[in-house]
């Protein structure tokens, strides 16, 4: 295997005698060259994180792993013996499972069937076995550690993000395998279900499987690494060990620059309230009140399942408000659609970019301009000079990684795709806008990039409220930051008194009692200044 500071191992070496290897491999799209002879070994029985900025090639390797590509020019080989990968089914029958960003469920059979599609227990007359097949998921399901967060028995159709993410860790693992690749796993699963994760993975890697495991979160990639392996511009940056390397070093060899300053702290909040939430009760939060400054940037933290998401849901008007009030400028709202909220001056990135937020198969142009038509029709027909005009100077504004704004967004990356939406709302230049999870799924790089652009955008006076799941995220970007749980906000945290101690002790405490014992012990523990 190659470390840091060595050169990859020649196509004619063999000393990986268990895992998988790619030699020399090389992929081109007509001109577009994404990898340019990537040598990478994946040793049997460790953990090898792949990394690098989106674009990088990390994606296009795993196709060619798992025979969605094939390569113009290098191999594959699996323990030692090349292989010819003409389709995701030869990688399958080789061993080779990859577990998918996105994952793909049949909405309308359940779990059970969805696992173990294509290999269904049957009885005489081709019937289906469910007793064996409910004896064959219970099993799976205890002997993963996954049994008490995935009812066998859902449809697809019901599934959660986290749950759908489960049902494609369970078909992967169904039968011999000797690869898994993971790419980006925890995007949408809780605390607790990452961990049943992260406790599989070691599994693997004790039964002697080689792990492929595609992350932005470095936190996870120090915790369950052997080695960390670095693409940048189609080839191998390098290849170091994970004990032996920091965060600064990865960051570095991703982007070819150090990022010392990836947040941008600026006291730019004014005086005036510009979001004003009182006692705000839907089906999914209660007696939420809290206020954003113009130029101020509030960060809504609390475990997954906290409610906001569904708060900021209610404040864009896609779900009704019971109870409470919501003021902009001092103006009660009436938040009966999000057609109001926008008119209002109240925009949503929501969390589910690709299916919340995006129409995937149209094009920059069509998306960046959505929620400005109004101002760019004459009579009832878009002016389309003028609407290509808005898409190109906010794609411009927002460096748009594409070949142009007519470009398909489903054919972006991550962090490409959320810059599109960040688009939409500063051509529409709301007066609040709520970013819920804007980083997720993004490399280093573009997360620089956005971070930069929340600065800029409360520059601008903008109200921002932002939700994040992760503390140093909401610890670099917020003015102040609101903790949640269960639905109630349970404190709240000056910039100079936030810490990940203190938002956690707010974000897990079990009732309003357990809340004042964590504001007490955190007020003594800072020496009582709240």
């Amino acid at each position: 295997m190659t470390t840091s500071g060595e050169k990859p191992p020649p196509a004619s070496d063999s000393r990986l005698a268990t895992g998988a290897r790619v030699e020399g491999i090389v992929k081109r799209f007509g001109p577009v060259q994404a990898l340019g002879g990537v040598t990478l070994d994946f040793p049997a029985g460790q953990v090898t994180a792949l990394m690098g900025e989106n674009g990088a090639g990390k994606s296009t390797l795993l196709k060619i792993l798992t025979g969605d590509h094939q390569p113009t020019e290098g191999r594959v080989l699996l323990d030692g013996r090349p292989l010819t990968l003409n389709s995701p089914i030869d990688a399958h029958k080789a061993g080779i499972r990859i577990i998918p960003q996105e994952p793909e469920i049949i909405p309308h059979v359940s779990v059970a069937e969805n696992v173990y599609a294509g290999t269904l227990p049957r009885r005489a007359g081709r019937r289906l076995d469910r007793a064996e097949l409910a004896r064959r998921i219970r099993a799976d399901l205890a002997r993963l550690g996954f049994e008490k967060v995935l009812d066998p028995d859902l449809l697809g159709s019901q599934l959660t993000p986290a749950q759908r993410q489960l049902v494609e860790i369970l078909r992967a693992l169904t039968g011999e395998a000797k690869v898994i690749a993971f790419d980006e796993p925890t995007s949408s699963l809780s605390e607790h279900e990452a961990e049943a994760l992260f406790a599989l993975i070691g599994r693997l890697r004790a039964e002697g499987i080689a792990v492929i495991y595609v992350s932005h979160r470095m936190k996870e990639i120090f915790q369950l690494a052997d080695r960390v392996a670095v693409l940048r511009d189609g080839g191998v940056a390098d290849v170091v060990d994970a004990a032996s390397t920091d965060e600064g070093e990865v960051v570095r060899l991703m982007v070819g620059r150090d990022l010392t300053s990836l947040f941008v702290r600026q006291d730019v909040a004014r005086d005036e309230v510009v979001l004003d939430v009182r006692e705000v009760t839907t089906d999914d939060v209660t007696n939420v009140s809290l206020t954003v400054r113009a130029g101020e940037v509030v960060a809504l933290a609390g475990l997954v399942g906290a409610g906001r998401s569904e708060l900021a849901q209610a404040l864009a008007g896609d779900v009704p408000i019971r109870s409470g009030e919501v003021r902009l400028n001092g103006t009660p709202l009436r938040l009966r659609s999000p057609k109001e909220a926008i008119r209002a001056g109240i925009g949503l990135a929501p969390e589910e970019r690709k299916a919340q937020a995006l129409f995937l198969h149209r094009s920059i142009r069509d998306n960046a301009s959505l929620v400005s038509l109004e101002r760019l029709r004459r009579w009832r027909l878009v002016k389309v000079g003028a609407e290509r005009a808005l898409a190109q100077d906010y794609s411009d504004r927002l460096r748009v990684r594409a070949p142009g704004i007519e470009h398909e967004v489903r054919k972006l990356s991550g962090g490409n795709q959320q810059k599109v939406v960040l688009a939409r709302w500063l051509a529409r230049k709301p007066a609040v806008l709520i970013l819920d999870e804007p980083t997720r799924g993004v490399d280093v790089g573009a997360k620089a990039e956005i971070y930069h652009i929340i600065a800029d955008l409360a520059k601008q006076g903008v109200a921002l409220l932002v939700i994040s799941s992760e503390l140093p995220e909401v610890l670099g970007l917020a003015d102040r930051v609101v903790v949640m749980q269960n639905g109630r906000v349970t404190g709240e945290l000056g910039r100079a008194e936030a810490s990940e101690e203190a938002i956690l002790n707010l974000a897990m405490a079990d009732d309003l009692t357990d809340v004042v014992t964590a504001r007490t012990d955190h007020d003594r523990a800072s020496g009582g200044t709240r």
